[in-house]
């Protein structure tokens, strides 16, 4: 996209919304996304780079296993860039999360707590802390290891006698049938202690109650400018 046009596409947002809503924050969202698409490009460029140096004898076992070298360097060079992705994408949906909660609350902050009810991990860190509401924020979490369970029991207990309600949100919630019950276990376990758990569309609600601010609606507009 040509910089005018990328102008002109902001400028046809803040004109369809200046009425509702502090353009401020629309500003500071593209602004980080712009950051992280920059950084995103910036680390895989560097992978494939370093790839095309790679040792491929291992090409032989794909070949085994009825998958050629031409896919199996699709598969090797999609696996690299999916990891920098799936990392990038999280961390800037839970950034740009908080960016809404601290826009509305100036006070919001994370915060790391001392694990009183064990020795591992020696603390918990809560992603964005505002009147007494522990805010654990994920884009999605698609594990299945039942260690996660224990931990995150661990975590929610000891915010729970801190005094704090914890309340996870996740944007995106996971598909595979495994991870889905690992996710119906944490809910359970954050609403049997009188927390708060808000997954999918809920998720992307309690965030537009919470702060009025759309976060849905702007990164809709940021990805259609990217056209």
């Amino acid at each position: 996209m040509e910089l005018s046009d990328e102008k002109s596409s902001r400028n046809n947002f803040l004109n369809d919304y200046e009425d509702d809503m502090d353009m401020n924050i629309y500003v500071k969202i593209k602004e980080l996304a712009d950051k992280y698409a920059s950084e995103l490009k910036n680390q895989v460029d560097a992978r494939i780079e370093e790839m095309k140096s790679d040792d491929t004898s291992h090409y032989l076992i794909y070949r085994v296993l009825g998958v050629t070298n031409q896919e199996g360097s699709f598969i090797d060079l999609y696996q690299n860039k999916g990891r920098f992705l799936y990392k990038y994408a999280g961390a800037f949906l839970e950034e740009a999360a908080c960016m809404c909660i601290k826009h509305k609350y100036s006070k919001a902050a994370k915060i790391r707590i001392p694990n009183t009810l064990g020795s591992r991990p020696k603390t918990f860190e809560i992603d964005c802390l505002v009147d007494g509401m522990a805010h654990e924020i994920k884009w999605r979490d698609a594990t299945t290891d039942g260690d996660h369970i224990t931990k995150e029991h661990t975590r929610v207990k000891v915010i729970k006698e801190k005094g704090y309600t914890p309340i996870r949100v996740m944007f995106y919630y996971p598909q595979r049938s495994q991870a889905k019950k690992i996710q119906e276990t944490l809910e359970t376990l954050y609403k049997g202690i009188g927390g708060q758990y808000y997954y999918g569309d809920t998720a992307w609600e309690y965030i537009k109650e919470m702060t009025d601010i759309d976060l849905l609606d702007i990164l809709q507009k940021i990805a259609d400018s990217r056209k």
